[in-house]
This record gives structure tokens, sequence and C-alpha cells, in this order.
């Protein structure tokens, strides 16, 4: 099963202090928040990234989605698929071919990948909570992925102009600057070419 839609969202980064100030001024308590994994993957030249996509499995409890995100005219398109334990398996082990469906498909038709030569590179885990803001939903997030870990806040709309002016006002009232802030697969695939780098230095 798939489905498509298009992802609006705000995101900042955000110092651990501001962090705790938020979840303080939202009244969130540690059992508010949740564990998700993403888990992420790309050709070894990384042709996704440099078409401005991503692919990822995302663990939820004991689900697992298989999400493709493209640049859309506002946010993202995202196509949804869900898979079995059994077929995340076979693709953290280099088989993402034998997944058939809506995403290899597109991978193929329009994006010009070969299923075949995606690789597994990797997970972040994120400690979540999600609140109802402004008509949107507020998402503040604590991630760890490459022995780091930072904090961001994010804002998912479905009115872009709205969604922007309500963010930028929360950021403002909280003495929040605003920070250029990359998703998380990039922040993730960046934190790997580091690693990479150094173990290489040392060696």
């Amino acid at each position: 099963m798939s489905h498509q839609e298009i992802e609006i969202e705000f995101k900042n980064m955000l110092t651990f202090d501001e962090f705790t100030s938020l979840c303080s001024a939202f009244k969130v308590k540690s059992e508010d928040f949740f564990s998700q994994e993403n888990h992420y993957f790309d050709t070894p030249t990384f042709a996704l990234k440099d078409k401005g996509c991503a692919l990822r499995v995302r663990k939820k409890g004991e689900s697992f989605t298989l999400t493709l995100k493209q640049p859309a005219a506002e946010g993202l398109l995202e196509t949804h698929q869900s898979v079995s334990e059994e077929e995340f398996v076979s693709m953290k082990e280099g088989h993402i071919g034998i997944i058939e469906g809506t995403i290899s498909s597109i991978l193929m038709a329009e994006l010009g990948v070969d299923p075949s030569k995606i690789l597994y590179f990797g997970s972040l885990k994120t400690n979540r909570v999600e609140l109802p803001y402004k008509n949107g939903l507020l998402v503040l997030d604590e991630s760890n992925y490459m022995e780091t870990s930072d904090f961001e806040v994010e804002f998912e709309v479905n009115n872009y102009a709205e969604g922007e002016k309500s963010f930028h006002e929360l950021l403002t009232s909280y003495g929040i600057p605003l920070r250029e802030t990359k998703n998380k697969i990039v922040r993730f695939y960046e934190a790997k070419a580091y690693t990479l780098t150094t173990e290489g230095d040392s060696k």
C-alpha cells in the first residue's frame, strides 16, 4: 500500500537550553516523547541527494514505512509505501531492487536511478513530541546519530505563507534566532562523511 502527500514544514535548530525552554513552555513531560528511527539509503555516488531527493525507511513502533522525498513547487512530495520487517532487512543488505511498488517505479521512470544500485548508509534515532499549534503540528526533536546529537523544532502546515508567519512569530516570542537548518538526512550524511574522513586521517 502506498500514498503521496505534499509536506510543508519549517524547521530551526535549537540549543539544548532553547529546547528545554520550549518543552517547559508547552508543558511537555518526558512521557510525552516517543522514539522513531530513520534508516537512510542512496547510491554510492549519492544520485538521490544530488537530485534533492531522499530515501528512508522509518521504523515507528512495529511498523516500517519506505518514503521517497522529492522537491515540489512548495515543500516536498512524499511517497510512502509500507514494507515488512523482512523487506526492510533485505534493503539493509543491499536488495532494495526486489522491493516492488510505487517507489521503485518512480526511482527508475522519473529519477533514472536503478534501485539495485541503492545501498544502506545508516540510521538516525529521534525522540519526538508532537503538539497541535496554530492550524499546524509543532514538533520538538532530539536526534542522535554518528556519535552526536542535536535539537530542533519543526512546524508542519498546509498553508505555506500562514505557516511561515506563525513559525517566525513563535521563534521571536521565545528569543530564538532564525538559523539555516538542514534536513536530518543531510546532517546525517555530513556527520558520516566527517567520520569517514577522520577515520581515514588516523590510519
